[in-house]
C-alpha cells in the first residue's frame, strides 16, 4: 500500500473525524499549553499531519506564521473552510495556511522554520528515519521538533491491534500504522541529529505510551 492509498482513506475519513470530539480534553490542553510556551511571536511553524486544523488554528495567534499541513487534501479544504468562518469567535491571524503537504515535500523547499509540531503523526509514516531526516532538513538551526506520538506496542492490547491492522488495510478499513515504543521512537529522534530535551505524559489516565517530545536541532 502506498502513502497515496493513505491519503484516500484519510479522504473517506475526512469528515467523521471533523465531527469526532477529542478523546482526551484535558490531556489535549495539557499539550497545547506545553506547546504554545515553547513557542514564540517571531516564530514560523509548521505541523505536519494537522488534520482538519483545531492544533494550527489555536497555535497561530502565538506566531508569526503558522502553516499547518496534511497528506489528505479533504482534510485540508475542511482546515481551510475553517480558517474562513466568518462566524468564528476570533479573526483568523494573517500568517495561518494550509496545504497538502508532508515532511518530505517541505524538506524539497527552502523556507525553513523555528518549529516543527507534528501531533499523532509518526506512527502513520512509513519511513519515520526518513521522515525524521526530512524534519531536519526543514528546521532552521537550533530548531524544534515538538511530537506527541501513540507508541503501540507499549499500549494494551496493542500487539493484538497489530495483529489486525494487515486485514483491516486490505479491506480500506485502517490505514499503515507503525508499531513500536517509547524508547524505539527516542533512539530514532536521537539518530536523526536531534537532542531530545523533554519527554512527558499528558495522558490524564496517567499512561505512558503517548509520549510528548521536545527535540532540538543539532548542527
Amino acid at each position: 500500500m502506498s502513502s497515496e492509498v493513505d491519503a484516500t482513506f484519510w479522504d473517506r475519513a475526512s469528515e467523521k473525524y471533523s465531527k469526532s470530539p477529542i478523546s482526551d480534553p484535558a490531556g489535549y490542553e495539557r499539550t497545547l499549553d506545553a506547546t504554545t510556551k515553547l513557542l514564540g511571536p517571531d516564530d514560523a511553524v509548521v505541523e505536519l499531519g494537522c488534520g482538519t486544523g483545531g492544533t494550527a488554528i489555536h497555535l497561530a495567534p502565538g506566531v508569526r506564521s503558522c502553516l499547518g499541513t496534511d497528506i489528505s487534501p479533504k482534510m485540508i479544504d475542511i482546515a481551510d473552510g475553517k480558517k474562513d468562518d466568518k462566524s468564528a469567535d476570533t479573526a483568523t491571524p494573517l500568517g495561518l495556511k494550509f496545504q497538502v503537504a508532508t515532511a518530505e515535500l517541505l524538506a524539497a523547499d527552502t523556507e525553513r522554520f523555528n518549529a516543527v509540531v507534528a501531533f499523532n503523526y509518526l506512527h502513520l509514516v512509513r519511513d519515520i528515519p526518513g521522515t525524521l531526516r526530512s524534519i531536519h532538513t526543514v528546521l532552521a538551526p537550533g530548531g524544534l521538533f515538538i511530537s506527541k506520538t501513540p507508541c503501540l506496542r507499549d499500549m494494551r492490547g496493542g500487539l493484538l491491534m497489530f495483529a489486525l491492522l494487515p486485514a483491516l488495510r486490505a479491506f480500506g478499513q485502517a490505514p499503515y500504522v507503525g508499531i513500536f515504543t517509547v524508547a524505539d521512537l527516542e533512539r530514532q529522534i536521537a539518530e536523526a541529529g536531534f537532542e531530545i530535551t523533554t519527554t512527558e505524559f499528558h495522558d490524564s489516565g496517567g499512561k505512558k505510551s503517548r509520549p510528548f517530545i521536545v527535540a532540538k536541532k543539532l548542527e
